[in-house]
């Protein structure tokens, strides 16, 4: 009887892995499934989830060295096809395919990267119309970014030419295929970007989605979206739609129609200039007749043939409005004279002296103090009389007592003393 050999579990693990890796069928397998238990584990960049269908799943590993070319998002319940090896996973015990290669099933990577994409700068909101500038009307300076070697740059400028010459282009050659195309455009846009242009061109001629994928670049799509200066996209044919053209101010079908956006026609440029100068021509030829026309009428009127006539009524009408100013003047200031002569009169009547002219004088004691009645006096007292002529020194010879009936005087009771 066969003696039986004990392994322990990480030699029967290596044991089977070994087993795994020598069956050439399955170090180059295909697998068809539906993505489940999806996980993008971020700090090692490592991809783990499960294929599955209707009875079985499989379990995956999608390392960061082989996933870093993948250039769509997988996602929950997707349908994949995955290409790899199987392996064992010794500390774990359990068989899984290390991928190599993953692509959507029944649609390609690259055009489902391009949808979803398109669906998440759509949702920032970079396609908006709001945000879109208007070209000018007639440029001056003109950028362009193409490769020097295709053939949109020769159509580009001979369409230019034969449209309008006199506009300068300034141009900065990139690749616009392959994977240093993006880096190459970016870098020739934020070039063009610092120069005083009125609008940058970036172009090619068409191709399959892989060639154009260049243009379907996310940073690429937000240089375009931030670029200070207008920017137009004329890649491909009409049915060649990228990320650029959706993001760019203006999209052109082909580096010809592009030229043709931008600039005017320089022969019907030409043809409105004639148009518009016949036109104004015309107008200043109508505003002169009218002119013409006013100046006649001014011409006829009799102010203008007579125009002494007009001075000579004005003057005489002055000098009638003088003479009405002069004699209300006049009589105002007469009503004034006479109204100060009666007010001057009235103040002399007031004035004490006029009193005095008239017969009466004025009692003051020796300090000058106003004697107001007999009350005031004693005999003996030396007292001053003001006639309207002098004064009179006299002394109070006695006082009586009397109300002075109407004729009567004062005059009795006082001895004159005459001044020395």
């Amino acid at each position: 009887m066969r003696e039986a050999v004990v392994y322990t579990v990480t030699q029967l693990n290596q044991h089977i892995k070994r087993l795994l890796l020598k069956d050439n069928l399955l170090q180059e397998v295909l697998v068809v499934g539906e993505i489940s238990n999806y996980k993008h584990h971020t700090p090692s960049g490592h991809i783990y989830f499960t294929l599955k269908d209707e009875n079985s799943i499989l379990r995956c590993v999608f390392f960061r060295h082989k996933n870093r070319e993948l250039t769509f998002i997988p996602a929950e319940g997707m349908r994949v096809l995955a290409g790899g090896n199987i392996s064992l996973y010794e500390r774990g015990g359990i068989y899984q395919l290390y991928i190599a290669s993953l692509e959507p099933e029944g649609l390609g990577a690259l055009y489902l990267a391009y949808e979803q994409l398109k669906e998440r700068l759509a949702q920032e909101g970079l396609f908006e119309i709001q945000h879109k500038r208007l070209l000018p009307f007639i440029p001056q300076k003109i950028g362009l970014i193409t490769s020097s070697s295709g053939a949109a740059v020769r159509d580009f400028l001979s369409a230019l030419g034969r449209r309008f010459p006199c506009v300068e282009v300034l141009f900065k050659p990139a690749a616009v295929q392959g994977t240093e195309a993006p880096a190459q455009i970016i870098d020739a846009l934020e070039k063009l970007d610092q120069e005083d242009l009125d609008v940058i061109v970036i172009t090619r001629g068409g191709g399959s989605l892989e060639e154009l994928w260049a243009l379907n670049d996310e940073k690429l799509a937000r240089a375009i979206f931030h670029s200070g200066t207008p920017v137009v996209s004329a890649v491909g044919h009409e049915t060649d739609y990228t990320i650029a053209d959706f993001v760019a101010d203006m999209r052109a079908s082909t580096p010809t129609a592009a030229a043709e956006l931008i600039t005017p026609q320089k022969d019907e440029l030409l043809k409105n200039i004639e148009v518009f100068k016949s036109r104004l021509q015309d107008a200043w030829r109508y505003k002169q007749r009218e002119r013409d026309n006013l100046l006649e009428r001014f011409e006829r009127a009799v102010a203008f043939r007579y125009p002494y006539d007009k001075i000579n009524t004005g003057n005489q009408r002055l000098d009638e409005l003088w003479g009405r100013l002069t004699r209300n003047i006049s009589v105002q200031l007469q009503k004034k004279a006479d109204n100060l002569q009666g007010s001057a009169n009235r103040l002399n009547n007031l004035n004490p002296l006029q009193v005095l002219n008239r017969g009466f004088a004025f009692v003051m004691d020796k300090e000058k103090k106003p004697v107001n009645g007999i009350s005031a006096l004693d005999p003996g007292q030396n007292i001053e009389v003001l006639f309207s002529d002098g004064i009179a020194f006299c002394t109070v010879d006695k006082i009586r007592q009397k109300k002075l009936s109407s004729g009567e005087g004062g005059a009795n009771c006082l001895k004159k003393k005459r001044s020395r």
